[in-house]
């Protein structure tokens, strides 16, 4: 008959690894996030999780939306412009932009973590913050003036 399996212990041997009486220790607990105290610095590493993702699925179904009805001439072209123009095809289209600016930037950020700067928490948050503001600011910088020649 097969032993049942017995809990996780924190590394130390159990009775039947030792040979004596020694009972299994507790594991560590892993820092929940209830623990932390929230920061940008933390904001701006999920954010880089979730914009690489809207970037993969919508951005690429987009992407090639949009290559196919280029492909398929004028009138696929000019429903895929029509839905680009609707106010929810703006909405999506902004997004994806602030999405491409926080991803890019925060990987930046990340390429300066990766060479060894920027680990010192005051510089990190600051670091964190630039790019949210960044984004938000370059995303800007595209939209204005092309939201201005729709008119």
């Amino acid at each position: 008959m097969a032993k049942p399996i017995a809990p996780a212990t924190s590394g130390a041997p159990s009775e039947d690894q030792a040979g004596g009486a020694a009972a299994p220790r507790a594991r560590p607990l892993s820092p929940h996030l209830t623990i932390w105290k929230w920061g940008p610095h933390m904001l701006v590493s999920i954010l880089h999780r979730i914009t690489g993702g809207a970037l993969t699925v919508v951005g690429l179904a987009l992407l090639t939306w949009w290559l196919m009805a280029i492909a398929e001439g004028g009138e696929a072209y000019a429903d895929f412009n029509t839905a680009a123009r609707h106010p929810l095809g703006l909405v999506v289209l902004v997004g994806l932009t602030w999405a491409f600016f926080q991803h890019l930037l925060s990987g930046v950020r990340h390429l300066a973590m990766d060479a060894g700067s920027a680990f010192e928490l005051p510089t990190n948050k600051r670091f964190a913050i630039l790019t949210m503001v960044g984004s938000l600011v370059l995303t800007l910088l595209v939209w204005l003036p092309a939201l201005g020649g729709m008119r």
